[in-house]
């Protein structure tokens, strides 16, 4: 049962941004989101939350567990929660 939040690398309107999962369920999620950071459930991205660079250290410290983009997704395609994104049947 954990939090995971990357590095905050992905650049996005001037800022850098984490994604935060859970590798248990949305709920624990959610409900850790809620609890330590303010982020509004609307700002759920279907398996993750971005989290601003700012708040990176807030995450952390709240008790998610700082891993690699790479372990993150493997962690979270492991538990079953990972949201594939849509592709738009317009574009090919």
């Amino acid at each position: 049962m954990a939090v995971l939040i990357d590095t905050p690398v992905w650049p996005w309107r001037g800022r850098r941004w984490s994604h935060l999962v859970s590798d248990t369920d949305y709920a624990e999620l959610h409900a850790f989101v809620a609890a330590h950071l303010g982020i509004p459930r609307r700002a759920f991205q279907g398996d993750h939350y971005d989290v601003p660079e700012e708040l990176y250290d807030v995450a952390v410290g709240a008790g998610a567990e700082p891993v690699g983009a790479r372990e993150l997704l493997r962690r979270l395609m492991a538990a079953g929660l990972r949201v594939k994104k849509r592709r738009d049947s317009a574009a090919g």
